[in-house]
């Protein structure tokens, strides 16, 4: 059946992929990937053998039409990024929208995200929390970050590890230092690391090493204590 298929795929480990991605990825007309070099590794070890086209943020406002036009002529399509969930801090909106505004069927299917197993492995709420994604990464970074002190939910960031330590200095010195939070990195990979403590122990633990690969950091939001202090300052 002719449609937009968004399709997980593995985050680390190759095993991580569900068995109907497997067959939709076998059954598309082509296949979309962020970066055809890397998405080929992945299709060629599970012997899928569907035409790669490149679908990245850097040509996808130019793309979105045609692919809408080929679902529309009959065609089913598969996006993939490089690892993960598309649309999630990677391209695959604009592509949903288009889709969506022309009446073409999209269907998104479960699977691999690294930022679910951090906040689960993370010791801290996530019942309510906030997804944040990446941070601007110059204009508009710390106010992003103030505006987000009194922030009640658990809150979800992307980093890049190159900006790890500077992400928790900024944290801490909204937040305070004492605010709770894990970093996890390389999650279903030979190296995973969950590294959890105040921030203040946090950023000691990450300056004094090289940080490598992908990471996803969760802070805890405004522990309810401090919460009832700020809300009490003005009652006398």
């Amino acid at each position: 059946m002719s449609k937009l298929y968004i399709v997980p795929t593995p985050i680390g480990n190759l095993e991580d992929i569900t068995l109907r991605a497997i067959r939709v990825l076998k059954e598309a007309s082509v296949v979309l990937a962020e970066d055809t070099r890397t998405s080929s590794k992945l299709l060629s070890h599970y012997e899928i053998k569907v035409p790669l086209m490149s679908h990245h943020k850097f040509n996808e406002h130019k793309t979105v039409e045609q692919v809408a036009s080929r679902i529309e002529a009959g065609e089913s399509v598969a996006l993939i990024s490089d690892a993960g969930t598309p649309g999630i801090s990677d391209p695959g909106f604009l592509l949903v929208r288009t889709c969506v505004e022309r009446g073409i069927e999209v269907e998104c299917l479960p699977g691999a995200t690294a930022f679910i197993p951090a906040l689960v492995c993370s010791g801290l709420p996530c019942d309510r929390f906030l997804f944040e994604g990446f941070l601007p990464q110059k204009k508009g970074r710390t106010k992003r970050v103030e505006s987000l002190k009194e922030e009640e939910r658990t809150i979800v960031f992307y980093e890049s590890p190159y900006r790890l330590v500077k992400l928790l200095e900024q944290l801490a010195g909204a937040f305070g230092a004492e605010r709770r939070g894990c970093v996890s990195r390389e999650i279903s990979k030979l190296h995973e690391e969950n590294a959890r403590g105040t921030l203040t122990e946090l950023i000691a633990h990450f300056s004094s090493k090289t940080v490598k690969g992908e990471i996803v950091v969760v802070v805890e939001g405004l522990p309810k204590k401090r919460r009832d202090e700020e809300d009490g300052e003005g009652d006398e």
